[in-house]
This record gives structure tokens, C-alpha cells and sequence, in this order.
């Protein structure tokens, strides 16, 4: 793809999409829609098991473009498409890791928080930006994955919090020495290599139990189980346990 998204394929079952929008990687309408379009692309294409969301090095993401809002932008155009983006990353059927070096500002922040992993460099900081800036956001995702007290305390003041105490508040799972891209294709090719759909129903499960009772949660995963322990995957993974050799999963 051309322009300032650019998508690889670095492993097999892996897709990288990458951010390039310099300076800070600020997204305007038109990164956007093709954030959207790689995103869609990646949902479809069901040899996709995992996916690296990546920004240019020096900047995951600084949220949406608001020079284009100086300059006579839509508001209402670009909030739409970069609530878009977010609901893809987060329901994207595959698994969505973050690699993080430098900022994650405002709306990026909020972008790497719908990702299923985030994985930080040292240099990688994060800022809930809304409040210096006249707006909201992260009030939803942040509390849930960090419990209330912290969440306000970043969210409130829009200071910026390191890579290290990201690792200690639980927002980032690992802060690699370097760049943080080849421990989230780590992360990406070792996923790859699970059983698709067993890692797909988990994602979907994962990210509905917090709302759920303990009932109403065994109520929607039994259907995902009786369709895993069905599965030709799942019968796979037996054979191959009993002949000592690596499975091969087919998504079926």
C-alpha cells in the first residue's frame, strides 16, 4: 500500500502495518482511510493470525491530525474515522500487538490501548493529551485495563508517563532494550503459530468477560467451546501430541 500506511507481511500468518506520518505521526482523513482499508484487509484475509501495529520510528502515534482542523478539517469527519480505526484494532478477528517507540499521544494513546498487546522500547512514553487540548478520551479503556485511581491520575493531569512505569501500571506488557518491533513480531510469530480459531474465540471472550457475570459469561462460551472441541484443529493438536511432532493448524 502507498502513502503514509504501509503494510508487510514480515513472517507467516503475520501482517505488519506500519505508520508513517511524519512528524510526530499525527494521522489526518486520508492516513486514516488507509488505516482503515489495511485494517479491513487483514480481517477478510483469513491467513492473518496475528498483526504489529508499528509507527515510524521516534513516534507510534500522536492520535488525530488537529493542524487540519486549524486549516478547516472536519471534526466530525476525522473523529469518525479514527473511532473506526479503533473499533477494528479491537475487534479485529486477529490479535493486534502494539510496538511502541517514542510517543503515544492523545488518540494514540487510545490506539494502543485497543490493542491486545503493547509492547514499549525504553524511550516509548505515553500521555492522556485530551485534557490539554479541550477534549476527552481513554476515560473507557485506560480504567479497565489500570483500575480508577492511576487512570485519573494520568487522565486528569495529561502528564506523561515513561516506559518503565507503563510496565508497572500493567499498560505495557515488556519494554525491550532497542526498538520494540522485533519483540512484538516475537509476540506476533509465536501467536501465528497457536491454533486460529482457539486464539480468535479467546480474543472475542477476553474482551467481554470484565462486563459479564460468572453465568452470563459461561453462557457465551460454551457455544465457542463446542465449536473448538469439534474442531479439526483441536483433533490436530492431539494427533500431533501423540506422534511428538509440531501441529499444523488450518483454521477449520
Amino acid at each position: 500500500m502507498t502513502g503514509k500506511i504501509h503494510v508487510s507481511h514480515p513472517a507467516r500468518g503475520v501482517t505488519q502495518i506500519f505508520i508513517d506520518c511524519p512528524p510526530a505521526n499525527a494521522l489526518g482523513a486520508e492516513p486514516l482511510s488507509e488505516l482503515i482499508v489495511a485494517l479491513e484487509q487483514a480481517e477478510r484475509d483469513e491467513s492473518v493470525r496475528a498483526v504489529v501495529l508499528a509507527g515510524r520510528e521516534g513516534a507510534f502515534c500522536a492520535g488525530a491530525d488537529l493542524r487540519g482542523l486549524a486549516e478547516g478539517a472536519s471534526w466530525e469527519e476525522l473523529s469518525t474515522r479514527f473511532a473506526r480505526v479503533i473499533d477494528l484494532v479491537e475487534q479485529l478477528r486477529a490479535p493486534v500487538i502494539a510496538a511502541i517507540d517514542g510517543h503515544a499521544l492523545g488518540g494514540g494513546f487510545e490506539l494502543a490501548l485497543a490493542c491486545d498487546i503493547r509492547v514499549a522500547s525504553e524511550r516509548a512514553f505515553f500521555v492522556g493529551a485530551a485534557v490539554n487540548v479541550g477534549l476527552v478520551a481513554s476515560v473507557y479503556r485506560l480504567p479497565r485495563l489500570i483500575g480508577v485511581a492511576r487512570a485519573k491520575a494520568i487522565l486528569l493531569t495529561g502528564e506523561r508517563v515513561d516506559a518503565q512505569t507503563a510496565l508497572h501500571y500493567g499498560i505495557v506488557t515488556e519494554v525491550a532494550a532497542g526498538s520494540a518491533l522485533p519483540a512484538a513480531l516475537r509476540i506476533a510469530e509465536r501467536i501465528a503459530t497457536r491454533a486460529p480459531l482457539s486464539v480468535e474465540a479467546s480474543k472475542r471472550l477476553i474482551n467481554q468477560a470484565p462486563d459479564l457475570t460468572r453465568d452470563a459469561f459461561d453462557r457465551i462460551m460454551q457455544p465457542e467451546l463446542d465449536v473448538l472441541v469439534n474442531s479439526n484443529d483441536h483433533r490436530e493438536a492431539l494427533d500431533a501430541f501423540q506422534a511428538r511432532r509440531q501441529p499444523e493448524f488450518t483454521r477449520t
